[in-house]
């Protein structure tokens, strides 16, 4: 039996892993540990709560001693590093909360594992310690492309033809070159998961990734929040004129991917994850619109005059993307989903899971937890 950490598995991309290891590997022991901050949420893994392989353990990833001796206790031998402090206008207001979380946190999680894992009689023989990373690290990509070639494109295109968009993708040999208080945090983490490698010969893997979007993501991102706006008819605030470009990747393909490398990635490689499947801003918001619309019985773009443009934000990346070439190149991964039937589930879930979304937007969620971890 393997006994797995699954840092932030209450999160947003966590609970997704955390599902599938439960549900895929019934001998492992799997370890949800989240300090269930706003953007935790247990009611995201009802589902699986009662399974016999899974533990969830409240916990501040910044706390060392308690980790250190979690690590003992369980016998941990592997740990999948998702826990962190994300959205970059938080960022922007707080940045002390993001280096303490991304790059203090990250650290104490690595110095706990090396004391437990050096200390036994086979070291570092089984285990792997992977942390997940953004594209955000990278910096920002011009828009280079010829004229008349445009996004969005579909998923099923080729890689030549989202190159022939933007000369330039992220490659996992990239110069890091952050631009926000939240990447800067991140780049700091990765940096300090690689010198535990080259160190102490810690077996660590570094994954930066896309924008993910998908189920039971916290409604401050952009699609969940916009989804929840279009049904109430709220304002869609747009930064600057929505030019700004991401590439998507649905979570349940991440989640495949982070399996996929936590058992056949190689030690101290870097691997990009990310979908070929770049979207400006502003088209991305008129597809939710129609989609919505159409979900809920309305005339198709009705919606088009919520959309208000606002100041654009300090440090503003214009374009990401991936090019996750080596991670379908050497372990076989791609997307499963086109990006078209993939937004057609996400926003059928907020749809059909409106109580899910009230109950976070509402933040009752928290006093629940609050208090069920204040009577313990």
């Amino acid at each position: 039996m393997r006994t797995i950490v699954i840092t932030g598995g209450a999160g947003f991309i966590g609970n997704h892993v955390v599902r599938l290891f439960v549900n895929k590997y019934p001998e492992y022991h799997i370890i949800n540990l989240d300090k269930l901050t706003y953007a935790g949420n247990l009611a995201n893994l009802k589902d699986i709560e009662d399974k016999p392989n899974y533990e969830f353990v409240k916990m501040d990833i910044c706390d060392f001693e308690a980790f250190y001796q979690l690590m003992q206790d369980k016998h941990v031998d592997g740990i999948i590093h998702l826990a962190a402090e994300s959205h970059v206008d938080r960022s922007i207001k707080d940045p002390f909360t993001f280096a303490k979380t991304n790059v203090m946190g990250t650290l104490s999680l690595l110095q706990a594992a090396k004391l437990y894992w050096e200390s036994l009689p086979e070291k570092y023989e089984g285990k792997r310690f992977y942390h997940i990373s953004t594209d955000e690290v990278y910096g920002a990509l011009e828009l280079t492309h010829p004229e008349g070639i445009e996004p969005p494109f579909s998923t099923t295109a080729s890689s030549e033809q989202h190159h022939a968009y933007g000369k330039e993708f992220f490659l996992e040999t990239t110069s890091y070159n952050p631009h926000s208080p939240y990447s800067a945090a991140k780049a700091a983490s990765d940096h300090f998961v690689r010198a535990y490698h080259d160190t102490y010969g810690m077996p660590t893997i570094v994954t930066n990734c896309s924008n993910n979007y998908g189920p039971y993501q916290f409604p401050e991102k952009l699609i969940p929040l916009f989804i929840n706006n279009i049904r109430h008819r709220k304002p869609l605030p747009v930064y600057g004129k929505g030019e700004n470009v991401r590439d998507w990747l649905y979570v349940e393909d991440h989640a495949r991917a982070i399996d996929l490398i936590f058992h056949q990635g190689k030690i101290a490689e870097t691997y990009n994850i990310g979908g070929f499947n770049e979207w400006k801003n502003i088209d991305l918001i008129k597809v939710l619109i129609n989609t919505v619309d159409r979900l809920l019985g309305r005339a198709e773009g009705e919606d088009q005059n919520l959309i208000t443009f606002v100041t654009d934000r300090a440090g503003h990346d214009l374009r990401y993307a991936i090019d996750s070439t080596k991670l379908q190149r050497e372990l076989g991964w791609e997307p499963s989903l086109q990006f078209e039937e993939g937004i057609e589930k996400t926003v059928r879930w907020y749809l059909d899971n409106q109580d899910w979304l009230d109950n976070v937007t509402s933040g009752d969620y928290q006093q629940y937890y609050e208090k069920m971890y204040k009577d313990r």
